[in-house]
């Protein structure tokens, strides 16, 4: 799911910022899977709704 989503989102017109801040999201989505549920570290539901806000500045950005 996570290359997917690298591939996908690497075709749209987004100012370079959205790229860098998108990869260090899903490498750190991709670490927490390492652990069951919270860590000290990673907050699987903080990193979802990062994800999230993402997703909804990016819309803003491409509208």
């Amino acid at each position: 799911m996570l290359r997917l989503w690298r591939r996908e989102a690497a075709s749209l017109p987004l100012p370079e910022k959205f790229s860098t801040v998108l990869n260090d999201l899903l490498d750190r989505i991709e670490s927490s899977a390492l652990f069951s549920g919270e860590s000290c570290s990673f907050s699987q539901e903080g990193l979802f709704d990062n994800l999230q806000l993402w997703a909804d500045k990016a819309r803003a950005q491409l509208n």
